[in-house]
């Protein structure tokens, strides 16, 4: 159930770390952290705020942040989030030689970039646009990689938050 930016505001430290905390992958101190920064004028305020949590955190952090997110179209255990975006974009349904060679291509972006393959799979056409997405990140350099994955996680933030406020 959707809530308000006004409900949002009165929210207790606790109820928004509860509701928000899923917002980045497997990382709660980043609602914890822009918590403090109430009252948001908007959802681009909550959102600036998050990211900015996350900057202020350090690159390390980042990439552990980065690190906290699946892999794409691997059978493996997901938050709820995770499991229904993949899901919508055909990634849980991938067989034979197509899962095989997405499998691959996750491998070498995760051996030459230290984190998974991160894309907003919302907004994505189909399976194909994203392993195309996946090949051509492939060739980035490992700064640019870092800068574009972080974009990324900004626009699943965004996806996320607007399925939870109404703004």
């Amino acid at each position: 159930m959707k809530i308000t930016l006004d409900t949002v505001n009165t929210l207790d430290e606790s109820a928004f770390t509860e509701r928000f905390g899923r917002v980045f992958e497997h990382s709660p101190w980043i609602a914890l952290g822009a918590w403090q920064a109430r009252p948001f004028a908007s959802l681009d305020a909550l959102q600036a705020a998050m990211m900015a949590v996350l900057a202020a955190a350090g690159t390390e952090a980042e990439v552990a942040l980065l690190r906290a997110h699946p892999e794409l179209a691997k059978p493996a255990k997901l938050t709820a989030a995770s499991a229904s975006e993949q899901a919508a974009a055909g990634l849980d349904r991938l067989a034979g030689d197509r899962a095989t060679e997405f499998m691959a291509l996750n491998r070498a972006y995760r051996d030459r970039f230290g984190f998974p393959f991160i894309i907003a799979v919302r907004g994505q056409r189909d399976p194909e646009a994203i392993e195309a997405a996946l090949r051509q990140r492939l060739t980035q350099s490992p700064e640019s990689e870092h800068v574009t994955a972080l974009r990324e996680v900004a626009r699943i933030a965004r996806f996320r938050l607007e399925d939870i406020v109404n703004d």
